[in-house]
């Protein structure tokens, strides 16, 4: 049960999946996400006319390596040939497109891309049907339930999708106006399930690994995507993969934590250099060290730091003097 996920030619196995998210599912932050178990994994997302502009902002976001497949790139944007063009221009980089069309911020809505598409079927249809034609990768769309509480639309997009020849749908199942307050209705989930052959992924509030098998058993979705929950915490996907197994998980000691952060912290001086990997690090480890003595003192600390030695000696203290307490 829940063993593996087809999504076009590409075999998800177990079904996991590690979400996009903007300023966060880096190249480090994605490879400590494999190691602990997460058979795919999502870039940034990644605006589709920045990449036909060749900008190097853009560009950076696709920063890979032979370490970090199968990998899937999400693409944003309004406009269904300029999302065909970055099709093209991604396939070789990668084995999984995902069309956005659920962020939920205001930049992104204001350029009629993200959320904004879940008031306009024809034009989603449209944007599937250019991309399809124009790549051979599997094609996948993420989803809100729609607007706000009155225009729910998920039902219609994702009828939309199987006809235009996606190849599975993830849903997070707030509204945009809802954006990441108030709790995801797990149940609309099942509604899609039930409404299209495709396979259904199901996203939102995954945030301990008995919530992935929560959402199994509630939804009858397809696949899981865990956003926020991994953040600090590689090892929810460990985790999921033990209890997916019928075994008992083992989460992380804070000898473990002290090492996944370093390096991680490492990593990122290695892919972005020292300056702007300390800017990076510091709100990473807000979440490495959330639930353990002196984390609000220690946050605190770290923003006061500029280089990497003070930060990895700072790292360093922290958890030793943490790994000394009595559990």
């Amino acid at each position: 049960m829940h063993s593996a996920l087809t999504i076009g030619s590409l075999h998800i196995s177990p079904p996991l999946i590690l979400a996009p998210m903007a300023g966060i599912s880096d190249l480090p932050f994605r490879l400590l996400a494999r190691k602990e178990g997460a058979p795919l994994c999502f870039t940034e997302m990644i605006s589709a006319e920045g990449l036909k502009r060749n900008g190097k902002n853009t560009l950076a976001l696709l920063q890979s390596s032979s370490l970090d497949r199968p990998l899937g790139i999400q693409l944003f944007g309004g406009d269904p040939a300029s999302l065909a063009e970055a099709a093209r221009m991604i396939e070789p980089d990668c084995d999984l497109i995902d069309i956005n069309m659920g962020c939920p911020v205001k930049k992104v809505v204001s350029g009629g891309a993200g959320s904004s598409l879940l008031r306009t079927p024809l034009k989603v249809a449209e944007i599937i049907r250019s991309v399809r034609k124009a790549t051979s990768r599997p094609l996948t769309i993420k989803i809100r339930t729609g607007w706000n509480s009155t225009e729910k639309s998920f039902l219609e997009i994702g009828r939309i999708a199987e006809q235009e020849g996606c190849d599975a749908i993830t849903l997070h199942p707030r509204t945009r106006t809802q954006m990441f307050s108030g709790y995801a209705e797990w149940e609309k989930i099942k509604e899609l399930k039930n409404a299209v052959a495709l396979p259904v992924i199901g996203s939102g509030d995954i945030f301990s690994s008995q919530d992935v098998m929560d959402m199994f058993s509630q939804t009858d979705c397809d696949g899981v995507m865990i956003a926020r929950g991994a953040m600090g915490n590689p090892w929810i996907f460990r985790e999921a993969v033990a209890r997916l197994a019928g075994k008992t998980p083992s989460g992380p000691g804070k000898e473990e934590r002290h090492a996944t952060a370093l390096i991680h912290f490492e990593h990122l001086c290695q892919l972005y250099g020292e300056y702007t990997a300390v800017a990076e690090m510091r709100k990473h480890l807000s979440w490495y060290v959330k639930g353990l003595a002196g984390a609000a003192r220690f946050r605190s600390q770290v923003n006061t730091l500029g280089e990497k030695q003070q930060l990895r000696q700072a790292i360093t203290d922290f958890f030793t003097l943490v790994e000394h307490e009595r559990e």
